[in-house]
C-alpha cells in the first residue's frame, strides 16, 4: 500500500470516527474513551483487553450490556456486529446464545459485596457436615467461582498427527497409581500394552459403597476414589520409585470390574501419552517423595506441569504427540466490582490477570495458592467483565490495583432510545434529557439518571405507568442524591415554574400551632410531600421541559 492509499485510508477511518468524536464533545464524554471504545469494540477490532470495565450511573443498561459484550466476545465478534443482530432480529436472540455459553460453563456471574472473600472467589477450606447425620463436622478444600472458571478454561487437548485426541479436563485431579507396585512387573506391563490402569483386592464386592466393610479405611477410600472421583480427563503418573514415574496418561474410561482377568480385576481405560519413561518429579511436586500407597491425589501438580514432560517423550511414539490449550474464549462477569474489597478478594492473584501476566503469554506467571499448595495462573482466554455503577460511594475508594489493570467503558444514558416513546402529548426522551441537565448542573455527570429506568413504557405508554416509575424510582433516586434536600429535587422536576397543582413534590408551611406555645420551633419551616395527583396529570410533565 502506498502513501496515497495509507493516507486515503486514514481519511476514511477519520471520516467513519467523526460522529463518535461529535457525540462525546455534545454528551461531554471523554473523547479518547469514545475512540478507544468504538475503534477496538464497535468496528474490526478484536476484543484485545482481557479486563474491561462498564461504568456509569445507574440504569444506564451496564448489566444489560454485559451480555452483548460476553456474546461478542466467545464469538469473536464485534459489538458493532451483536448491535446490528438485536436491532434486526431483537435482544432475546442474543440473551438465549448468552444463556447457551452460561451453561455450557464459558460464562459465569458473580457479584461483589462487603462480605465477599479469597474463600469465594479463589479457594477456601469449608466446613462439611458428613453424610451419617452424625453431626460430625469436617473440613474440605474447596476451590472459588473464580479459579473453578479459570480451571475450567485450562482444559489441554493432546493431538497427535493421526488427528486422534483426547482432552485433559479444565480442572484434571493428577493421581498417582501403583500398578501392582513399584519398578517393572507383569500388571505394569499389560496395563502398558492394553491401554488401561487395574488395581486389585478382587476379594472384595465389585461395587464398594461408604458402608462396605473393607480391609481398613484406608483400602476403603482408595477403592472409592478409583471408583467414584476419579473422572474421564484426570490425569494419571504411574509410580516407578520414590522419586520417579514411568508413564504419564489421560483417563478415557469409567470404572469396570473386568471378571476376564485373572487378578487386579478393577479397570479403567486410559490412553498412555508416555510409558517407560523414567522421569524424577520430586521437584515438581514440591520437593516430597512418592509413596506406595496404590491411589491418591498429587495436589502440588497441576496439568501444565505434565506439558513439558508430554512433549519430552513424544519420540517414543510414531505418531507426533502435542498439547494445546483450548482456543475457546470464556467470560467471568464481576456486578458490582467496585462494592468489594479487591485486595481481600483477589489477594496476590491481582497480578495474574494482567494480560502479559496470562498463561501463554512470553511473560506469564503463576503463584502457589496458600491452601491448596497448587500452582495457579489466569488462562489467556478468560475475560473479565465488571460493571460499576458511578453513583454508588464506594467508588471513591475503588482499588488503585483494580484501575491500573482494568480497561474502563464509560455508559451514560441514551435518551435516543426512548425518542418513540410518547404518554399522551409526554416527550419522555426530553424529559430525561432535561432532567439530566439539571442533575448534572446541581450535582455531577455520574449521577445521571439512565434511560433503562423507562424501558417499561415501551410496552405500556400509560400516565399511569410514567406516574409509577417516577413515584417508586426516580424520586427516591432524587431523595437518595440529594439528601431530603427538597429544593434541589424541585429545581430538577422543575417544579419552581409549575403551579402547586402541577407540582410533583409540594412544600407546605408548618402549622405555628402544632408545637403549641412552645417558641423555639421554627413555624416558618416548610414541609414537603408528594403530589400523586400531579404524577397522574401529564401537563406536569410537559412542563418539566417546556417552560
Amino acid at each position: 500500500m502506498d502513501n496515497a492509499q495509507l493516507l486515503n485510508a486514514f481519511s476514511e477511518a477519520i471520516t467513519e470516527l467523526e460522529p463518535y468524536y461529535r457525540k462525546a464533545v455534545e454528551d461531554g464524554t471523554d473523547e479518547q474513551t469514545i475512540a478507544k471504545e468504538e475503534v477496538a469494540l464497535n468496528g474490526t477490532s478484536p476484543f484485545e483487553d482481557r479486563n474491561i470495565i462498564l461504568y456509569g450511573p445507574p440504569g444506564t443498561g451496564k448489566t444489560y450490556n454485559t451480555v452483548k459484550y460476553a456474546v461478542a466476545i466467545i464469538e469473536n465478534s464485534s459489538l458493532k456486529q451483536i448491535d446490528q443482530e438485536v436491532k434486526d432480529f431483537g435482544y432475546n436472540q442474543v440473551f438465549d446464545r448468552y444463556k447457551g455459553y452460561k451453561d455450557k460453563g464459558q460464562i459465569a456471574f458473580t457479584t461483589f459485596h462487603q462480605s465477599y472473600g479469597y474463600e469465594e472467589f479463589i479457594e477456601g477450606i469449608k466446613p462439611v457436615i458428613d453424610e451419617e447425620h452424625t453431626g460430625e463436622v469436617k473440613y474440605s478444600l474447596e476451590s472459588g467461582v473464580f479459579k473453578g472458571f479459570c480451571d475450567a478454561a485450562s482444559k489441554l487437548k493432546v493431538v497427535t498427527n493421526n488427528d486422534n485426541s483426547d482432552m485433559i479436563s479444565g480442572n484434571p485431579t493428577i493421581w498417582k497409581i501403583s500398578l501392582e507396585g513399584a519398578g517393572d512387573n507383569h500388571t505394569k506391563r499389560e496395563c502398558f500394552r492394553d491401554n488401561c490402569i487395574r488395581i486389585g483386592w478382587d476379594h472384595l464386592p465389585e461395587q464398594i459403597e461408604y458402608e462396605t466393610v473393607c480391609d481398613s479405611s484406608t483400602v476403603r477410600d482408595m477403592l472409592l476414589d478409583f471408583q467414584d472421583n476419579m473422572s474421564i480427563g484426570d490425569v494419571v503418573l504411574s509410580l516407578y520409585n520414590k522419586s520417579t514415574i514411568d508413564a504419564i496418561g489421560i483417563v478415557t474410561g469409567e470404572y469396570i470390574f473386568d471378571n476376564s482377568l485373572g487378578d487386579y480385576k478393577r479397570k479403567r481405560n486410559v490412553r498412555w501419552l508416555a510409558t517407560n519413561i523414567r522421569e524424577n518429579i520430586y521437584a515438581l511436586n514440591g520437593n516430597t517423595n512418592l509413596t506406595t500407597r496404590t491411589l491418591y491425589k498429587l495436589n502440588r501438580i497441576n496439568s501444565s506441569d505434565l506439558i513439558e514432560i508430554i512433549e519430552k517423550y513424544q519420540d517414543n511414539y510414531t505418531n507426533t504427540i502435542s498439547v494445546e490449550r483450548e482456543v475457546k474464549n470464556y467470560v467471568f462477569i464481576i456486578d458490582e466490582i467496585n462494592r468489594g474489597n479487591i485486595s481481600k478478594i483477589f489477594g496476590e492473584l491481582i497480578t495474574l490477570i494482567e494480560k502479559s501476566k496470562r498463561l501463554g503469554q512470553e511473560e506469564e506467571l503463576t503463584a502457589i495458592l496458600p491452601y491448596s499448595k497448587k500452582k495457579f495462573g489466569v488462562p489467556d482466554n478468560v475475560y473479565i467483565l465488571g460493571t460499576m455503577n458511578t453513583a454508588d460511594r464506594s467508588i471513591a475508594l475503588l482499588d488503585t490495583a483494580l484501575r491500573r489493570r482494568f480497561k474502563f467503558i464509560e455508559m451514560m444514558p441514551q435518551s435516543g432510545v426512548l425518542d418513540s416513546i410518547n404518554v399522551s402529548d409526554i416527550k419522555v426522551s426530553k424529559l430525561l434529557d432535561i432532567i439530566n441537565k439539571r442533575i448534572e448542573v446541581l450535582y455531577d455527570r455520574e449521577h445521571m439518571i439512565g434511560h433503562a429506568y423507562f424501558m417499561d413504557l415501551r410496552d405500556n405508554p400509560s400516565i399511569e405507568c410514567l406516574a409509577n416509575i417516577f413515584k417508586n424510582s426516580i424520586i427516591p433516586l432524587l431523595q437518595e442524591y440529594f439528601y431530603e434536600d427538597y429544593n434541589k429535587i424541585q429545581l430538577v422536576l422543575g417544579d419552581m415554574n409549575k403551579i402547586d397543582e402541577l407540582k410533583f413534590i409540594k412544600n407546605t408551611k408548618v402549622d405555628s400551632k402544632l408545637f403549641g406555645n412552645i417558641s423555639e420551633i421554627d413555624a416558618d419551616k416548610d414541609v414537603y410531600q408528594i403530589n400523586e395527583e400531579a404524577l397522574l396529570n401529564s401537563e406536569a410533565y410537559v412542563q418539566v421541559y417546556e417552560y
